[in-house]
């Protein structure tokens, strides 16, 4: 349970409020007592016990039911408290070995993982940022945009495709889902199809795929849910079919 006194210590702590740029909501400090196994666990709350499941034995239901389950991860893999840019990093582990673990199921549940790249690569607080562009040329760019938490204004730099490469070599990534190409490439607005963005977009595209060896399979061309394009539906060379990040278990009678 993550208490007020939690994002106390953090707002308290030059370290973190400063150095590090956390956002100060109390998840490092929970996470730390966690460790040490001294903080509270709602289930053990008598008022919130009519809110609790058993959600491992949930989704494992689910699965033997022959459904689809997916799993979504949180923050940038880089991120990572094992494998980002120590110590500019959140206080757990955020790749895709970690989310299933989070969850309740393990490596032989999962059919495929989806890593989701930016057209340009952000960062909010401290830490490194390789290229990072100044201000003035990220607002010239339209590539501002703050932070979900604190509002804080987001650095900016282009497609790091060696800092992708590792990201599907941490992840185990098997499809990537692009978004805001429309964004870097104006004239893709709105595209939903493959075959009809401009030329720089889809050798953009295809450079991301050959430096990964990871099919793009999702691009996302505007701030409408419906554009997309979705290439598991048209047909390429080398692509791969419609799936999700956990496969459907079969059912033995």
């Amino acid at each position: 349970m993550l208490e007020e006194r939690h994002k106390t210590q953090e707002c308290d702590s030059e370290h973190l409020s400063k150095k590090i740029g956390s956002t100060k909501s109390g998840v490092g400090a929970c996470n730390a007592e966690r460790a040490l196994r001294m903080v509270r666990l709602a289930r053990q709350e008598s008022q919130l016990r009519p809110y609790v499941e058993d959600t491992v034995a949930e989704i494992h239901h689910a699965l033997s039911n022959g459904q689809n389950v997916i799993v979504e991860g949180t923050q940038g893999t880089f991120l990572s408290l094992y494998h980002g840019t120590y110590p500019y990093v959140t206080s757990k582990d955020v790749t895709a070995s970690q989310a299933c673990a989070d969850v309740g199921i393990g490596p032989t549940d999962v059919d495929e993982v989806l890593i989701i790249f930016k057209s340009y690569v952000t960062r909010v607080g401290e830490g490194p940022l390789e290229g990072q562009l100044d201000r003035e040329e990220v607002l010239r760019r339209g590539w501002m945009e703050h932070g979900t938490v604190t509002g804080r204004e987001r650095r900016a730099a282009p497609f790091d495709f060696e800092l992708a490469r590792r990201a599907v070599e941490l992840n185990g990534g098997t499809q990537i889902a692009l978004t805001k190409l429309d964004v870097l490439f104006p004239s893709a607005k709105g595209v939903r199809n493959l075959s009809e963005l401009p030329r720089e977009a889809r050798e953009f595209v295809s450079e991301i795929e050959q430096k990964t060896r990871v099919p793009v399979t999702l691009i996302g061309t505007g701030a409408a849910e419906t554009d997309i394009i979705d290439s598991r539906a048209q047909p390429r060379a080398g692509s791969a079919s419609p799936t999700l990040i956990v496969k459907r278990r079969t059912r033995h009678v």
